[in-house]
């Protein structure tokens, strides 16, 4: 688990770094680095059968995730200003804490939860499909934003519970860091689409 932890905090902060890098990106060069992102978020679903995610993987899946990410926060940066994320940031990492406290601390096994989660987040792919041809109302994208909130944070009671009771081999450290990682970063752009649907508002 300490492992595990250390490997998520360090593709966090290559996330981070990639991100920043964002700033120098051409525009042009984003949607081709967006299918890259896909492409490994595809192959993951294959390597995590035979457990093959090594940490070159992930830190380039990392390093490329932080890199998409500047165009959506410079998004909200500009419309709903700098504090807007700033909050979604705090508040992501309070509550993935407090989840991941909670999760490593019950003696709860919450492996029965993969199934609702797994046909949760299949509802909210379908909604985002249906979104970009008939986009939802304000009200609507409150209620989707929560919903992936809600989705998310099953998920980081899910992994953090999962290795907690069935522990975690030294090849399977990349691939529950990416787990993590995953959790963490939906669970933020979650968030920051609800408080930026919340600020536009006022």
């Amino acid at each position: 688990m300490p492992s595990v932890m250390r490997t998520f905090a360090i593709s966090l902060a290559i996330a981070f770094i990639g991100t920043m890098a964002g700033v120098f990106v051409p525009p042009a060069l984003f949607i081709p680095l967006v299918i890259i992102e896909v492409v490994m978020l595809i192959s993951i679903f294959f390597l995590r059968r035979k457990k093959a995610v090594s940490y070159t993987f992930l830190y380039a899946f990392t390093f490329i995730s932080g890199m998409t990410m500047y165009p959506v926060i410079a998004h909200y940066v500009a419309t709903s200003g700098a504090n807007v994320v700033i909050n979604a940031l705090g508040t992501t990492t309070v509550v993935f804490g407090g989840l991941a406290l909670y999760a490593s601390k019950t003696k709860r096994d919450l492996s029965f939860l993969g199934g609702m989660l797994m046909a949760a987040l299949l509802a909210l792919i379908a909604i985002s499909l249906f979104n970009i041809f008939w986009p939802l109302s304000s009200t609507g994208m409150l209620a989707y934003s929560f919903i992936g909130i809600l989705v998310f944070s099953g998920y980081v009671l899910f992994d953090i519970n999962r290795m907690k009771h069935y522990g975690v081999s030294p090849e399977e450290v990349p691939l529950m860091a990416l787990n993590l990682y995953l959790d963490f970063i939906n669970l933020f752009l979650y968030i920051l689409r609800f408080f930026g649907v919340l600020s536009s508002r006022d």
